[in-house]
């Protein structure tokens, strides 16, 4: 089966209700995108949990897939009356059908993301058959490596984790540190986070990748201080956490999710019990690094 794609722009102030009437008018899904992407007018759609969210993009392409069989002029014309605007200009070009698991797939493969340490998709081969190798395909739970928060947390833990430390993940997400970390020889490896898929995911991954670790919700999380305790999560987040993360950590901490901004009130709330210091950056985000008093 093949499809039709309808584009057109709209402003800020209307773009959620174009959205919604061109769903109305028949079109089978909406995507939104900056139109000035790739421009010095582009908009950063991110903020940490706390903050004022981001302001919406000034000029929108939305894109709407419709049956191939529709009446592209019908729907845009339906859409523009129902939000009581003029008929704006728009495009259409075919969508055509394709084996889309395959298409998917052909945007992951293998990372490096560590000197010997490489992140593998399942339908993949290591490249490096002699490195470690994670297993691990995209999913609903954040951290496959591809980002640059991830693949700052696993640098520090291929050059900090020594053998038969335990490891506390906090704010788990996929796995992929506490996986890494069982990997390297960590013992008594556990995973937190308060979301039930991704615990669901990380249990997953980890039996795919033949290391055992506990993850838990933060109500089932043993009080047990580990060696090494790591959370990649966001600045407001961390600051809230220090605490609890300050509680559980008998040696080292490394946290991530952190932009260059909040790291003076990151560090002040960890004070009290950890010297931590900026240890790593990569592409405006850092990690902070330290050890207990």
């Amino acid at each position: 089966m093949a499809w039709l794609a309808i584009k057109l722009h709209a402003e800020a102030d209307a773009v959620d209700a174009v959205a919604d009437a061109l769903i109305e008018a028949g079109a089978l899904s909406v995507a939104c995108d900056d139109a000035e992407a790739g421009t010095a007018s582009e908009t950063a759609q991110f903020a940490e949990p706390g903050q004022a969210p981001p302001r919406p993009w000034r000029l929108n392409l939305l894109t709407a897939l419709v049956p191939q069989e529709a009446d592209p002029a019908r729907i845009v014309a339906a859409a523009a009356a129902a939000c009581g605007m003029e008929m704006p200009r728009f495009s259409v070009s075919p969508v055509e059908d394709g084996d889309w698991v395959r298409r998917t797939q052909k945007q992951f493969e293998p990372m490096r993301v560590a000197d010997r340490l490489w992140i593998v998709p399942t339908w993949c081969v290591p490249p490096e058959p002699d490195a470690t190798n994670i297993s691990l395909d995209p999913g609903l739970a954040f951290g496959t490596g591809s980002h640059p928060t991830t693949r700052l947390m696993l640098r520090w833990l291929e050059r900090n984790l020594r053998s038969g430390e335990s490891v506390l993940d906090y704010g788990c997400g996929s796995g992929i540190l506490a996986i890494v970390a069982a990997r390297l020889g960590a013992r008594n490896v556990v995973g937190v986070d308060i979301d039930p898929q991704a615990i669901l995911t990380a249990n997953g991954n980890a039996a795919q990748n033949g290391v055992a670790i506990r993850f838990l919700t933060p109500d089932e999380a043993p009080q047990q201080p580990a060696d090494i305790v790591v959370a990649n999560i966001l600045a407001n987040p961390l600051i809230v956490l220090a605490p609890l993360i300050t509680a559980n950590c008998a040696g080292r901490v490394a946290l991530s999710g952190i932009l260059e901004g909040p790291v003076g009130e990151l560090k002040d709330a960890y004070a009290p019990g950890l010297d931590v210091e900026v240890a790593d950056r990569e592409d405006g985000w850092v990690l902070v690094a330290g050890t207990r008093r």
